[in-house]
């Protein structure tokens, strides 16, 4: 199964790879015809279109090794490393962008050619969009931050064309040639907000900062299986590196257990948590006894050692599950008692 969803993102990105180089040549023929200012930006950022998915495609047949001594939680951070670098190269190429605009509002030239080039365009906006909506979607499908920002990333140019496309028609209409600088000079700015979403994200994985969208699945899957003999779930932590999820938390069982009983319990809640993720899930869990404290929220009924009656129960959300403590504290006793 993941064999087969590593090369289904294989073949999608490569597509984006082929196709970023004809768009691209399309691009600048367009350019070459009508000398517009406008087009050049977009051809410009068709380049970063062709690097970045370069570099996708070897990111995402690097994410695809398995484990090694190296690298023991495999190599899927990659991907946030691919979206930082497609991000700091929109960025780049927004500022040659916005510096071609104001060169050209500062001298201007005339256009020429403008409804065949704004036709080639055309031409580009469904083709980008058609696979960037793809990359989108299957993106998310396999949870691959690569596969979403190169689709993502070939949406916003695909907007980004139709807005082209639109400033061409005006210069047509109105024979005001200073709108097509004017136009680039806004592609360039849209771009580079684009752009910097993916570095913010791309700093956020490598710094493993909390996903919280991530967080709350897990724990809703948590919800809905929960036994009566999970009396406590705590400290849990998450993190999606490529297609491979990565779960740690404590998992509060009653103490006077067999250690078969305990490590059976445990086996149950790993595999609730990896039915409800599509890609590969990594988990570790650190089985806890229960306290004398428990009994004021343990559902369990049978239990034969219970030393206080059941009163009510802990919400499970994501606040109380990513504590770094038990829930069943005195304090919380005292609190919600």
């Amino acid at each position: 199964m993941q064999i087969n969803q590593n090369k289904r993102k294989v073949r999608l990105i490569l597509l984006s790879f082929v196709m970023s180089i004809v768009l691209s040549g399309v691009k600048f023929l367009a350019y070459y015809l009508t000398d517009s200012n406008a087009i050049l930006s977009d051809a410009l950022e068709s380049i970063i279109n062709v690097f970045a998915s370069g570099f996708a495609f070897y990111s995402i047949r690097l994410a695809a090794l398995p484990k090694d001594t190296n690298h023991p939680y495999g190599h899927g951070k990659i991907e946030f490393f691919s979206a930082g670098f497609e991000g700091a190269l929109i960025i780049m190429a927004a500022v040659f962008i916005c510096a071609g605009a104001v060169q050209r509002f500062l001298e201007p030239a005339p256009l020429a050619n403008l409804s065949l080039g704004s036709g080639l365009i055309a031409f580009t906006i469904l083709i980008n969009g058609a696979i960037g909506y793809m990359l989108v979607r299957e993106g998310k499908a396999f949870n691959s931050l690569t596969l979403t920002a190169d689709g993502r990333h070939l949406l916003a140019d695909a907007v980004s064309s139709i807005l082209l496309v639109v400033s061409v028609a005006l210069v047509i209409l109105t024979g005001l040639e200073w709108i097509d600088s004017a136009a680039s000079l806004v592609f360039g700015v849209l771009i580079a907000f684009n752009g910097s979403r993916l570095v913010r994200k791309s700093v956020a994985g490598l710094m493993d900062e909390s996903d919280r969208s991530l967080l709350e699945n897990v724990v809703e899957a948590i919800r809905q299986h929960k036994k009566n003999y999970w009396v406590d779930v705590h400290n849990l932590r998450v993190q999606q590196y490529g297609a491979d999820l990565h779960i740690d938390t404590h998992l509060t069982l009653p103490y006077y257990w067999t250690l078969q009983q305990s490590h059976d319990a445990v086996r149950e809640f790993e595999n609730v948590l990896k039915e409800n993720h599509p890609g590969e899930t990594e988990i570790f869990v650190h089985a806890d006894p229960c306290l004398p404290e428990c009994c004021y929220f343990c559902r369990l009924a049978d239990c034969s050692v219970r030393s206080h009656a059941f009163q009510q129960d802990i919400d499970w959300d994501v606040v109380n599950l990513a504590k770094n403590q038990k829930l069943y504290t005195e304090a919380n006793i005292k609190e919600d008692g």
